[in-house]
C-alpha cells in the first residue's frame, strides 16, 4: 500500500483557516457549539476551534457506516450521543468527510428535531461523486475525487489518521 499526497499540509492549514474566519464573521458577537464526529473530526475541529476568533463550546457525537473496509456498510449506527442540549444553540457539524452522506443526514435530522437557534456543516472534505442522499455542506474545506483518502483524522482499518496532509491510499 502506498499513500499519495493529494492535499499538501499546508492548504490544508490554510483552509481551515478561512472557514475559521468566515465562521468566526457570521457568528460574531455569539457563541457557537461545534459538534465533532467522532473519531474523524478531531484533528479538523481542534484546528477549525483554534482559528476562530468567537467563543465556542466543543461537544461530539459518535456514529459510523463503516466496517474495517473502504466501503460504507449503508447502516448508520449512533454511539453517543450529545451531552448537552443544542435547543436556541448555534451548532455547527464538525465532519472529516462527506461521502456517502447517510451518516451526516441522520444526525442532520437528529439536530433539527432539538430546534437550535441555527444549524449548519462544515466539513473538510467533500466527494459529492459518492452521494446517496441530498446532502449539502455550508462550509466546505475541499471538494475531492472519488478515491479512498487518509490524514487529517481520516482513517483506514484505523491508521493514518495522524498524516499532516490528505493522501489518497494507492496500490503499490
Amino acid at each position: 500500500m502506498k499513500i499519495e499526497v493529494l492535499i499538501p499540509e499546508q492548504d490544508v492549514r490554510d483552509r481551515i483557516k478561512e472557514m475559521a474566519d468566515a465562521l468566526s464573521e457570521k457568528y460574531a458577537g455569539e457563541e457557537v457549539l461545534l459538534v465533532g464526529i467522532l473519531n474523524g473530526s478531531v484533528f479538523f475541529l481542534t484546528e477549525l476551534a483554534q482559528k476562530m476568533s468567537i467563543p465556542v463550546e466543543i461537544d461530539f457525537m459518535a456514529a459510523s457506516s463503516y466496517g474495517s473496509g473502504t466501503e460504507s456498510s449503508g447502516r448508520v449506527l449512533v454511539t453517543k450521543d450529545l451531552e448537552r442540549s443544542v435547543k436556541d444553540a448555534h451548532v455547527i457539524i464538525v465532519e472529516d468527510i462527506v461521502d456517502t452522506g447517510q451518516t451526516l443526514h441522520l444526525l442532520t435530522e437528529m439536530i433539527m428535531e432539538r430546534h437550535p437557534a441555527s444549524f449548519e456543516l462544515a466539513v473538510l472534505l467533500d466527494k459529492p461523486a459518492r452521494r446517496k442522499v441530498c446532502l449539502d455542506a455550508d462550509y466546505i474545506g475541499f471538494e475531492i475525487p472519488d478515491a479512498f483518502v487518509v490524514g487529517w483524522g481520516l482513517d483506514y482499518d484505523q491508521k493514518y489518521r495522524d498524516l499532516p496532509y490528505i493522501g489518497v491510499i494507492t496500490e503499490e
